[in-house]
């Protein structure tokens, strides 16, 4: 296989291609990718140095550089010695963009250090920065990320709604405590199939019995039914909803039918059918 032409350019010319085009530039992010692989520590200076940059682009693509280098052998020092350098930066930082990426950037090194740093982040009037919020919180297992993730679930923006509330349902799936549930049970109201579809599968992944009559209601109500949905029939094993499953499965159109969802649907009605009635 040809290697990309990216391989093929110097750090110094990777780093200038970076900055072409807007924030989703496939170029650009091609070239953040090669660095990511590259890696090593011109590299990581190159990146660090970013961070304190006049120009806000720069420091964003200072820390998307920082979010996964070197992740195939990042160690643990690594890990710390990146999160390092992103910390003070996010502290001071005021643009709304570069604030987003050093958040997920977080997120990606996973560094508990990153938990009080980001909270004060979840109340910032730009939605974008909320969602880095839940990027950067979002394998953090901490009372107070959780709770930080518990009140984004209940954003006024959807797309920070629907990662929040798929991060407490289906990633922290080993987390169970009331004020979680508490939290995915308001979503369930939720006019976003999505959002609704995540609140759904994170109460049946916890057998939460609430969860049945709204779920029997949403597999009743036809083409709105989302794969979430029947992943949620699936998980909460209840041998009640399969005659729903196999209407929607009598009801599928091969041509039309998207075969995801057909995949998932088989995959719930072979678990519900091998359970006992």
């Amino acid at each position: 296989m040809d290697s990309p032409p990216e391989a093929d350019l110097s750090t110094d010319e990777l780093f200038a291609r970076t900055l072409q085009g807007d924030e989703e530039d496939q170029g650009a992010w091609r070239a953040i990718w090669q660095l990511h692989h590259r890696g090593g520590e011109d590299v990581f200076q190159r990146a660090a140095a970013w961070l304190q940059s006049i120009s806000p682009k720069e420091r964003g693509r200072g820390a998307n550089v920082l979010s996964q280098l070197d992740f195939r052998h990042r160690s643990p020092e690594l890990v710390a010695r990146f999160t390092d350098a992103l910390l003070p930066a996010l502290a001071k930082e005021q643009d709304a963009a570069v604030l987003e990426a050093m958040a997920a950037a977080l997120g990606h090194l996973g560094d508990p250090r990153s938990v009080p740093a980001l909270l004060p982040l979840k109340d910032h009037p730009d939605a974008h920065v909320r969602f880095g919020v839940v990027m950067g919180l979002a394998s953090h297992r901490d009372p107070h990320a959780l709770q930080a993730l518990i009140q984004l679930s209940r954003d006024a923006d959807h797309v920070v709604r629907e990662w929040a509330t798929f991060t407490l349902g289906s990633q922290a799936r080993e987390v169970d405590t009331p004020e979680l549930r508490e939290a995915l049970v308001d979503r369930l109201s939720e006019p976003h199939p999505k959002i609704r579809g995540e609140a759904l599968l994170g109460l049946a992944l916890r057998k939460d019995a609430r969860v049945l009559e709204p779920l029997r209601r949403v597999l009743e109500g036809g083409p709105e039914v989302t794969t979430l949905d029947v992943e949620a029939a699936q998980a909460l094993e209840d041998v009640s909803l399969l005659p729903l499953l196999l209407a929607h499965r009598e009801a599928f159109d091969e041509e039309d039918e998207d075969p995801e969802f057909l995949a998932v649907l088989w995959e719930a009605i072979h678990t519900l059918e091998s359970l006992p009635r």
